[in-house]
């Protein structure tokens, strides 16, 4: 049986790399090709390049990981807002009308920010979004017209608290503050499921195979926890694998004490349930997935 094909964009993107890393060990290696291309190679902005370009192959599912996620840059200057549509908005709904064209799957990757952060219970599916700042308001933007380009095969999955051991994110940030200060500062009023994109590829594996779903899904990790607890976490892990030489304060602060150009939600965890439920998969404890990051990245610096 000849293999299928599936496209990833934002090749070099902490989603990105994940993919990669764990393509020839996962079961969707038996059934698909991987074609991974970066924005330099695949420019989703670009309508007719990314046509021509996706018109010379025959491909069976995108995964959208192309994002531009700088919150507060994409707040300060006009020609960032236009950068953040650009890639989070004009970019998909351009993946989307050619995937209505060509028969094929989109998944799509968006964000627990385009909801305002007031709830006090995980967000289902179908909660009002209500994004705060440009960025938010791009990736609901683009949720929008992928799900009106695509209607029948399109699957949107909001994604929160995104880390790796790739490029920058939260984990990495602590673990250089960690070695670099004498105490830290987190904020403990901002409520949140971190998700490892290692565990996030893998669901998208699962529902880059099913047949089933279409529509809004949510997905993250397993449990809620304050940025501040997330930062604890972490030190201890650190400190357990080696990356971390000794206890630092970590201090709880307020988000008043602590300003950004664009607010954060105050509370962002993500029903999972309709994920769980289509597409057979179970998350992990946000801390066994913390744990294994952490692992991943004393074992590299081991071996340089």
């Amino acid at each position: 049986m000849s293999k299928k094909t599936l496209v990833l964009t934002g090749a070099n993107g902490q989603l990105g790399k994940s993919i990669q890393k764990l393509w020839d060990a996962a079961p969707i290696h038996d059934c698909f090709h991987l074609l991974a291309f970066d924005k330099q190679q695949l420019d989703i902005t670009d309508r007719e390049s990314l046509q021509q370009q996706l018109n010379n192959l025959k491909v069976d599912v995108i995964i959208n990981a192309a994002a531009y996620t700088a919150v507060d840059a994409a707040q300060e200057s006009e020609a960032n807002a236009e950068l953040a549509y650009a890639i989070n908005a004009h970019g998909p709904k351009n993946l989307a009308r050619w995937a209505q064209a060509a028969d094929a799957k989109l998944i799509h990757i968006s964000t627990d920010f385009v909801f305002d952060g007031t709830a006090t219970s995980p967000y289902p599916i179908d909660a009002q979004p209500n994004p705060r700042g440009v960025y938010a308001a791009s990736k609901l933007a683009g949720e929008q017209a992928v799900l009106e380009a695509l209607p029948n095969k399109a699957i949107v999955l909001r994604v929160s608290w995104l880390y790796s051991e790739y490029n920058s994110n939260f984990v990495k940030t602590m673990l250089g503050l960690l070695a670099t200060r004498e105490s830290i500062a987190v904020v403990s009023d901002q409520i949140g499921a971190p998700t490892s994109a290692g565990s996030l590829g893998e669901v998208l594996f699962n529902i880059a195979v099913s047949d089933n779903g279409n529509g809004i899904y949510h997905w993250s990790d397993d449990g809620s926890i304050s940025w501040y607890d997330f930062a604890v976490a972490i030190q201890e892990e650190g400190i357990a694998a080696g990356l971390v030489a000794h206890s630092v304060p970590i201090n709880p602060i307020t988000t008043d004490e602590y300003p950004t150009v664009v607010a954060r939600p105050a509370y962002s965890v993500l029903d999972r349930s309709r994920t769980e439920a289509d597409f057979t998969c179970t998350a992990p404890p946000w801390r066994e997935q913390l744990k294994l990051v952490i692992q991943h990245l004393a074992d590299r610096e081991q071996t340089h």
